[in-house]
């Protein structure tokens, strides 16, 4: 810049005189430029940029399009690690681990979004999405706290005396429990949430175009701006094996889409009965129903993952019953007919591609 200032300082005159007797030629050539620089800036193509790691059990990915190359890995592993030491029962030190040992109950903001939420779901599901059923989640072995031995009708029972959410409140930022040996369990529910959690993270910076799937739980926005697409996600066709194989794939518009299912996480008894890693909250026993897969589409994800949940305890009928007043939501199910023959059914408006 002094460089240039000094050498302008040097012209002539008469050159000086000519750029002032020819300022309006000067300004608009300026103006011109300008706005050329302004619409070549705006049509440069945006950063593609993915991300992928391990959290919550599970794998996550994600893809933005901005227009800086800057990878969010730290703020993402940041994140996850805030909603952990919140919420995981698997983490012996968490909020709700201290919780349900009686050992410490206030909560931070994540925990509060999570408990608000599944209480309106709770009661809009008459108490069938239940994170209190996480004692009979360890019961039947599918927990973090290991199995109880020799399980039985009146161990249930007993079992059964804890929970219920409606037992359950919080005043401020503290947990109040009735019964102390209420169990709380958000598994149910987190992934979408932290799903949501970096999806408010990217736009709050502004970013538009994303996709984010952290085990099976999606959400996107805008769309994938090397295609000039939607998004595309696939519904995968069930397995009771390791296999994997997609049975459909449709476009997602600012949504979000959870699947819940009993092909993947099950356990299987002496005489060959499969048992779902769902367990009813009415009962206390694991989810029979032919339902093998629900994908449910909602605004956000930790709706969707928590409905998607829902929906395999209550069975077919009582899903299309359900889902008659609620049309916000869009299911998918993937079910066996009487023949145990694979069937379909698409709910509410749910894509067909």
């Amino acid at each position: 810049m002094l460089r240039s200032y000094t050498v302008y300082h040097q012209v002539s005159r008469h050159f000086r005189s000519f750029i002032f007797r020819n300022s309006r030629v000067f300004v608009a050539s300026v103006i011109s430029f300008s706005f050329i620089s302004l619409v070549f800036s705006c049509q440069q193509k945006p950063v593609n940029t993915k991300i992928y790691g391990e959290v919550f059990g599970t794998s996550y990915g994600v893809q933005y399009y901005s227009e800086q190359n800057e990878s969010f890995q730290r703020q993402f592993d940041s994140l996850f690690d805030i909603i952990n030491i919140s919420m995981s029962t698997y983490q012996k030190n968490s909020d709700i681990s201290k919780i349900n040992r009686n050992e410490a109950f206030t909560v931070d903001a994540h925990f509060k979004n999570v408990f608000n939420a599944s209480k309106k779901i709770y009661k809009a599901t008459d108490g069938v999405f239940d994170p209190t059923i996480g004692v009979l989640v360890n019961a039947w072995d599918f927990g973090p706290e290991g199995k109880i031995v020799a399980l039985d009708s009146l161990k249930i029972d007993s079992l059964m005396v804890s929970v219920g959410l409606d037992n359950v409140q919080l005043d401020q930022n503290k947990i109040i429990k009735e019964n102390p040996n209420t169990f709380i369990d958000f598994n149910a529910i987190a992934k979408g949430y932290g799903v949501d959690v970096i999806a408010d993270f990217l736009e709050s910076h502004n970013i538009k175009d994303y996709l984010i799937e952290i085990g099976g739980e999606i959400r996107c926005k805008g769309q994938n701006f090397e295609k000039q697409k939607p998004w595309k996600v696939g519904v995968e066709l069930p397995h009771f094996d390791t296999e994997q194989s997609l049975l459909k794939t449709i476009s997602l518009h600012d949504e979000a889409m959870a699947t819940s299912g009993t092909y993947r996480k099950y356990k299987t008894d002496s005489l060959g009965n499969r048992y779902s890693h769902i367990i009813d909250p009415k009962t206390g026993y694991p989810s029979k129903t032919n339902l093998l897969s629900i994908s449910v589409l909602a605004k956000d994800c930790m709706t969707a993952d928590a409905y998607a949940t829902a929906f395999k305890a209550m069975g077919l009928d009582k899903v299309k019953a359900f889902l008659a007043s609620h049309p916000e939501l869009k299911v998918f199910l993937i079910f066996e007919n009487s023949n145990r023959e694979l069937e379909t059914l698409a709910l509410n408006g749910f894509p067909e591609d």
